[in-house]
């Protein structure tokens, strides 16, 4: 007997259990564990000194996770930060993000780095976030992608040692020692 593959959808995913946090992937259901702390430290730095920015320069909104993104029925994910640009603010609803968001930043994590790097990575574009960065909390890296053609394109990895520039927002010069110091 052949068992029937389930498809999930954002309806489905509504009635979920607030308890764990999971993500949508072409209908498939992923929990996504807690993050470890220095994964925790690292969002946190990297929102409060985006955040310092686009405040300061009036030029969006910065969310963190966990915040629904959803792109289509059947893709919901929780990126760990976002950046909706002021002049697509209507994207941002009550209970979620209903559009692809600006900027999308992944911290790499062992439980989600795979999905992050390939399906994730390929939706995003698919759906049209204009930048993506993985964080690479091992590495100390940050890399900063773009959209291209045919799927993002890397501008650039950005050490601890140099100053990460985004190719999106207007002005943004952020020390990447920042980024990953334990403040």
């Amino acid at each position: 007997m052949h068992k029937a593959r389930v498809k999930f959808n954002y309806h489905d995913y509504l009635h979920l259990t607030e308890e764990k946090r999971y993500e949508l992937i072409e209908g498939d259901l992923y929990m996504v564990p807690s993050p470890s702390i220095n994964h925790q430290r690292v969002s946190r730095n990297i929102f409060e000194l985006l955040l310092d920015h686009v405040r300061k320069n009036m030029l969006g909104e910065v969310l963190y996770a966990p915040c629904d993104v959803v792109l289509s029925d059947e893709d919901v994910f929780q990126p760990d930060i976002l950046f909706v640009s002021k002049e697509r603010s209507l994207i941002i609803k009550e209970l979620c993000i209903k559009g692809p968001p600006d900027l999308v930043i992944e911290i790499l994590s062992p439980s989600t780095a795979e999905r992050d790097l390939s399906i994730k990575k390929k939706l995003y574009f698919k759906f049209g976030v204009k930048e993506y960065w993985v964080v690479d909390i091992e590495a100390r890296k940050v890399e900063v992608m773009i959209m291209g053609e045919e799927g993002f394109e890397t501008l650039r990895i950005f050490s601890e040692e140099s100053h990460l520039r985004s190719h999106l927002i207007k002005d943004l010069n952020i020390d990447a020692r920042n980024i990953f110091s334990a403040k």
